[in-house]
């Protein structure tokens, strides 16, 4: 008997072991479980837990979101105060010159639907416009790409209806937000890429100078922009250097729409635009002439474009035409980019067929 029940009480001992492992094992697992839940709550309040990150993330997804969640506005400046009674929706109808003096928050769509009217008029708002009008923070960049990524008609796929903005080659962080919209028989992709640490697109160049023109015409510079968001003049200046001595004229307002063409005229009411989009005038200020007056140097000179940042004393140069005697400049002749480097020598030539306005 007693053997009998030394027997059982070892059974029961181990029963016990048995009982108390598992409810261990249970209690562990149950407090992995809980802490994966507060580890992933965690995650998902607090992000990437980089601030930084996060901004530039938030930035591309609300920036989408606002350039695609409605009609967009405008509202104008009236003594120096917005003139809300003045604001409109209709931002697409508002010329680039008065979109400057403004406040806008593109949106490209209209009733539920993309606008194509409002992707087109894309190209006259400024990249500093569509930048603080979609809300990012003071160094943040914008690349939009519009593009047909799928139709029932296969040479409208790959059909790019927007692109602008700046780069992100120089960028440390970028972020990018899309979304899809169909419209018709073609689905289209809206891609919003926000950057830090790029600089804001440059990309102008002057294409064609007019330094010899036909009697009593005027001088003419002519500048394209390459970038699809307009760019503003601001910080842009013109420098020249000839027998007539030196001059330079610095922008402090203006634009040029994007993809578009700008000439600068010694006298707009006579010059020829050619497709031009804007005209503006430097025969008042003196730096470009007209009939028998010379600010170009006909025979010796240099032309140079320059941009600097507003906190900047002195301004880089982008683009450099030198020409000499050798160079042969007959009357009406111009001097025409040829697509390379714009501050090289070799990158002009000498046209006997002068195209302002296009290019």
């Amino acid at each position: 008997m007693q053997g009998r029940r030394a027997v059982c009480l070892a059974a029961s001992d181990d029963e016990n072991a048995v009982v108390a492992v598992v409810e261990f094992l249970s209690a562990f697992t149950l407090f992995l479980m809980i802490l994966t839940a507060f580890m992933s709550l965690a995650q998902l309040e607090l992000g990437s837990n980089d601030p930084y990150t996060d901004l530039v993330d938030r930035s591309a997804v609300d920036g989408l979101d606002r350039l695609t969640n409605g009609e967009g506005w405008y509202v104008p400046y009236k003594d120096g105060v917005r003139d809300q009674a003045n604001a409109t929706e209709n931002w697409h109808h508002i010329s680039p010159s008065q979109i400057e003096k403004g406040v806008i928050q593109p949106g490209i769509m209209k009733n539920g639907l993309l606008d194509f009217d409002r992707i087109n008029a894309l190209c006259n708002v400024s990249v500093e416009a569509v930048t603080s009008g979609l809300g990012l923070s003071y160094g943040l960049q914008v690349k939009l790409l519009i593009k047909v990524i799928s139709s029932s008609n296969e040479s409208e796929v790959g059909n790019i209806l927007f692109t602008g903005g700046s780069e992100r080659s120089t960028a440390t962080m970028s972020s990018v937000a899309s979304r899809t919209f169909i419209s018709n028989d073609n689905v289209i992709s809206v891609s919003l890429e926000v950057h830090d640490g790029a600089d804001s697109p440059k990309i102008l160049r002057v294409t064609e100078i007019s330094p010899k023109p036909s009697q009593n015409g005027p001088e003419w510079i002519e500048v394209q922009n390459q970038n699809g968001f307009a760019i503003s003049l601001k910080g842009w200046s013109f420098e020249r250097t000839g027998t007539n001595g030196e001059s330079d004229y610095l922008y402090k307002s203006g634009v040029i729409p994007g993809g578009k063409l700008a000439i600068f005229s010694g006298d707009p009411s006579s010059q020829v635009t050619g497709s031009a989009s804007v005209v503006y005038d430097l025969g008042t200020t003196g730096f470009l002439g007209v009939g028998n007056l010379d600010g170009l140097d006909d025979n010796k000179g240099r032309l140079r474009f320059l941009f600097a940042e507003e906190d900047e004393g002195v301004g880089y140069q982008v683009c450099k035409i030198e020409w000499t005697s050798n160079d042969i400049i007959l009357q009406n002749s111009s001097i025409v980019w040829n697509g390379g480097p714009p501050s090289l020598d070799d990158s002009w030539d000498i046209s006997n067929t002068p195209t302002p306005g296009v290019v």
